[in-house]
């Protein structure tokens, strides 16, 4: 429980912090405005914010009879702390990140955490423009991932990632995401084959933000077509804010770093408090 609350404090911090931040491009009239106008309102925005979705979502398994052990709520804190302004080479800022993301059986004698991946990471990010259109980032992070247990359930690996985020038009948006490994977990010295090599997707919001979808895929080892994919669609609730009722649909392996190598097929919703620029994946 004093996992639980620690979530809702950090919940609320997100919501507050996220709630004061000025909508620098929530809308279509901002896509064209002048760079180092929108360089400064970055600059002088707060230092802290979200990185991921945040989310809190309950379902339960697709394709097989629902049960307590394929039922569980399956929840996600992701925060950026900025460490710099845009006043590093090529106007790009360096950020520290910290996500968690946990499985919780509710439904389970004593309610047990089955699993929680910690991803903590520090990177740098620059924002692009063409001729005065913000057109997204681009990203270089070094971030460690493990789950924080010992013995033959222990799970950890680092990785070496750029990405980039790509604005097409104030609607739709494309991301892909390479990485380099190093795996020093030795327990999941294969986890390639299930948690990926890539990662790429698109999202779309409707004009005025109010409903939005995503979809992202992300590539096992392997010539074979075998990715794991996740459909997420969001709703906004009051137009002013940023909390969207949310459903999430994941289809594959690695979705807990605990249980990498099983396959899932899970339905659930609830929540999430998305970024306002973007969300990263």
């Amino acid at each position: 429980m004093r996992l639980l609350q620690t979530a809702i404090i950090v919940f609320t911090a997100i919501i507050l912090s996220e709630q004061s931040f000025a909508q620098i491009v929530d809308t279509p009239s901002n896509m064209n405005i002048n760079a180092d106008s929108l360089r400064r309102e970055l600059d002088n925005a707060p230092y802290f914010g979200l990185y991921k979705d945040n989310y809190f979502i309950f379902g339960t398994s697709v394709g097989s009879k629902p049960s307590k052990q394929n039922t569980n709520i399956k929840f996600q804190i992701s925060i950026a702390q900025r460490l710099t302004k845009s006043v590093l080479p090529f106007n790009s800022y360096l950020f520290l990140f910290y996500t968690q993301k946990a499985f919780w059986n509710v439904l389970e004698k004593s309610m047990p955490m089955t699993d929680l991946n910690f991803n903590p990471g520090i990177g740098l990010a620059k924002h692009l423009f063409i001729k005065n259109r913000y057109i997204g980032k681009l990203q270089l992070i070094l971030e460690h991932e493990s789950n924080g247990k010992d013995g033959i359930n222990s799970r950890s690996w680092n990785k070496v990632s750029f990405g980039g985020n790509i604005l097409i038009d104030p609607q739709v948006m494309v991301h892909a995401k390479f990485w380099i490994p190093i795996i020093d977990g030795g327990e999941n010295r294969d986890i390639l084959d299930y948690a990926g090599i890539y990662q790429m997707g698109t999202s779309f919001m409707s004009p005025g933000r109010r409903f939005g979808a995503s979809v992202i895929l992300t590539k096992r080892r392997g010539w074979n077509l075998n990715y794991n994919f996740v459909i997420e669609l969001n709703y906004r609730i009051f137009r002013r804010d940023n909390q969207y009722l949310f459903l999430q649909y994941y289809n594959g392996y690695g979705e807990g770093l605990l249980e990498f190598k099983q396959f899932h097929s899970q339905l659930r919703v609830g929540l999430v408090i998305k970024p306002r620029l973007f969300s990263d994946y």
